[in-house]
């Protein structure tokens, strides 16, 4: 425990002007983010007497070692920047929305030449038109179902509208008059677009004036005697009326808003979101979060309205949003609101009317939320309590394992041999510390040995970043340096395969703490960036409890001799076997049997599986590289862009592998020397096989083919 009067700023030191402060533990990880209109009142007031503090706030300055401000312009700018930083840093002792499940929008992908009616989840992409979010799929799906006889936009996929054009027949709904098949030319791209625009301003509330139109056309319609357009057009009209009572009308007046509700108790808040567009319930959402920090109502608001609108702009932000309790202060919020929207937006409490009472309702269901998410967690506690209880007392280990890692191997009949790392944290998973690594110590089909070069690499990483931090003092024993894996799924393009390079040298040895420079990483670039300084977790630096392994008595043999040779006596290890289901542990003939109801055994499957999963995917992913990798590919230098130039410009490999370096020096982008190493690289390279059409049997001369669909692969995964 850290006191406060250690790093107190000076007095004076702090400016009184508007910011933005961290607060940073030992190991400079931020803790805490918030923002201030003057930072020196706000800050001040961390350092007082502690008995004077909040239990909350007091536990967050105790554990703090550092803080730190940036001074800002406006009040605007500071809310902004706090969302930024806590959406970056994650900080433990900020409040943070746990979504309580993934919303399906109705999406319009105006972005698109043939705009798309489809369902998505996820995040949101730029020329998309979301409507929702709804609370189930099917909901949308059978909406769009009946409007699409009004609006008959294109719904198909992008293989089947390709197909369709191709054979020149359109699909299903194209016969049966939900699509306008856009696909064979039946509408021009300007009237489907068209379309879609209508199909927006419906679902955007535009709807009586449209219904009246149609109503006006029925009507000159049976006058002039062409009944089966009248009836056709009364059937529309039905259909419309259907799916917009599927909304109930809550607001008369057409309102565009959304109203904000939080219930909340000593420990946890639920806020939950009601979106209206166009006077009905368009949408419904919630969030459950716990209060480690000391905040009331209106921080709880001014939190919700950080996390709703963040990352939205224009309609997505509507003209009105209701709340039950204002932030203090209101203006910044407002005109950050209204920044957001680029037009006025109304942040206030609803007084009165329809309002009021739609505002009630939207309280009853926070309500509700909380009081379910406390029944649930209550018993997802239990039940993950006694299964980390039962394994500890399974393999006799003194406390239950918090955290465990498990490990495993996958490969194609020894090609492409990778290996994951899931961590599992208070018995669930947490997917942002997931790892993954190559094997390239050696080739072919060995696991045990697979399993040791892992478990080395990812415990030599861990005792090397304990050395930077200062918390390991002892002499290390020699091994080959730290290599670090994969980053995680979600990982930015292009960093799949930068963490994996080849193993270092089993002869260089790990130095004792304090001597020379700091490790280097074999697997990365040796300066390991902003992890250190910045405040982001390190990606090794917390030890497990638990190692579980995917395999028998060998694999786990492996992987305490691993651990064994970097001087690692306080982590357990275990395996378990698909076969029986049975637990091994080191230096044991004889398996630990749990039984079969237990919640402990159950625990280590879904750990078990979870690992399986994470590594048959990446052995995959890689595999479908390798497959696809052409010639081009191994050109130093040549990115996607330029490859693509090329094959454009030459119309196939093969032309572009008979052309002079003259002839390559007129594709934009590509240089004389460049020309060179692509001309010597193509005739370095064996020509590709013959491209056959297997529908056909017909050999294709011009090897315009991808290698992935001339490969046949057998075998089996691992």
């Amino acid at each position: 425990m850290a006191d406060p009067s250690s790093y107190r700023p000076k007095p004076g030191q702090i400016p009184d002007s508007p910011g933005v402060y961290r607060f940073r533990d030992e190991y400079r990880r931020v803790i805490y983010v918030g923002k201030a209109k003057s930072l020196r009142q706000r800050l001040s007031s961390y350092f007082q007497d502690l008995a004077n503090l909040h239990p909350r706030t007091r536990t967050m300055v105790t554990t703090a070692a550092s803080v730190e401000w940036t001074v800002v312009s406006t009040e605007v700018e500071a809310l902004q920047l706090e969302y930024t930083w806590i959406k970056e840093y994650d900080p433990r002792f900020n409040v943070k929305y746990r979504d309580d499940k993934s919303y399906p929008y109705l999406a319009v992908t105006l972005n698109e030449e043939y705009p798309r009616v489809r369902v998505m989840r996820g995040a949101k992409k730029k020329g998309v038109r979301y409507f929702g979010p709804y609370g189930q799929a099917w909901a949308i799906r059978e909406t769009v179902d009946l409007m699409l006889r009004v609006f008959p936009v294109r719904t198909c996929s992008a293989g089947v509208f390709k197909r369709s054009a191709q054979i020149g027949r359109p699909c299903l709904l194209g016969y049966i008059g939900k699509c306008s098949a856009p696909c064979v030319g039946r509408v021009s791209p300007e009237e489907h677009r068209e379309l879609a625009e209508e199909f927006c301003d419906f679902m955007a509330g535009r709807t009586g004036a449209y219904i009246r139109r149609l109503e006006k056309s029925m009507q000159e319609a049976a006058e002039e005697m062409e009944y089966e357009r009248a009836a056709r057009l009364r059937d529309d009209i039905d259909a419309l009326k259907r799916a917009m009572e599927k909304s109930a009308v809550v607001l008369a007046d057409a309102t565009d808003a959304d109203l904000i509700a939080v219930a909340e108790d000593e420990l946890e808040a639920a806020v939950q979101i009601f979106h209206v567009r166009g006077g009905r319930v368009r949408g419904q959402r919630g969030w459950v979060t716990d209060k480690v920090e000391n905040v009331d109502t209106a921080a709880l608001v001014e939190h919700a309205l950080q996390q709703l609108y963040g990352e939205e702009s224009g309609d997505a932000v509507p003209k009105e949003v209701l709340v039950p309790a204002l932030p203090d202060p209101v203006e910044p919020v407002q005109q950050w609101l209204t920044g957001r929207r680029g037009s006025n937006v109304s942040l206030r409490i609803p007084q009165r009317g329809d309002k009021k009472d739609l505002m009630a309702t939207v309280q009853r269901n926070a309500q509700q939320a909380l009081a379910l998410h406390k029944t649930k967690r209550a018993s997802d506690l239990t039940t993950r309590s006694r299964a980390l209880e039962e394994i500890a007392q399974a393999l006799g280990l003194d406390s239950v394992p918090l955290r465990i890692e498990c490990f495993d191997i996958s490969h194609l009949q020894g090609d492409d041999v990778v290996a994951s790392m899931v961590v599992f944290e208070d018995g669930l998973a947490r997917k942002s510390e997931y790892r993954r690594f190559q094997i390239k110590s050696f080739e072919g089909q060995d696991d045990v040995r697979a399993m040791h070069e892992v478990i080395g690499r990812r415990f030599r990483r861990y005792l090397q970043e304990k050395q930077q931090t200062g918390e390991w003092d002892e002499e290390a024993p020699a091994g080959e340096a730290p290599a670090e894996g994969d980053p995680a799924e979600g990982a930015p393009a292009g960093q799949d395969d930068a963490a994996a390079a080849a193993a270092a040298p089993a002869a260089a040895a790990v130095p004792p703490a304090g001597a020379g420079a700091p490790l280097a990483d074999e697997d990365a670039p040796a300066a390991t960036g902003p992890t250190d300084e910045d405040g982001r977790p390190k990606r090794f630096a917390y030890p497990p409890q638990l190692v579980v392994v995917d395999g028998g008595q060998p694999q786990v043999a492996a992987a305490q001799r691993a651990l064994s040779e970097l001087g690692i006596d306080d982590v357990a290890v275990c395996g378990l076997a698909k076969r029986l289901e049975e637990v091994w542990v080191p230096d044991e003939d004889d398996p630990v049997v749990l039984p079969r109801s237990s919640e402990g055994l159950y625990l280590l499957q879904r750990v078990r599986d979870e690992a399986h999963r994470f590594a048959i995917a990446y052995q995959r992913n890689k595999r479908g590289k390798r497959l696809k990798a052409g010639p081009l590919d191994s050109v130093p230098g040549l990115g996607e862009s330029r490859r693509q130039a090329l094959l454009k410009h030459f119309g196939s490999l093969k032309r572009l592998r008979a052309a002079r370096v003259e002839d390559i020096c007129e594709v934009p982008g590509i240089g004389r020397k460049t020309a060179e190493t692509i001309a010597a690289a193509l005739a370095g390279a064996a020509p590709a096989a013959p491209a056959v059409n297997t529908a056909t049997g017909e050999i294709i001369e011009d090897d315009t083919a991808p290698p992935a669909a001339l490969s046949s692969e057998r075998g089996q995964e691992r």
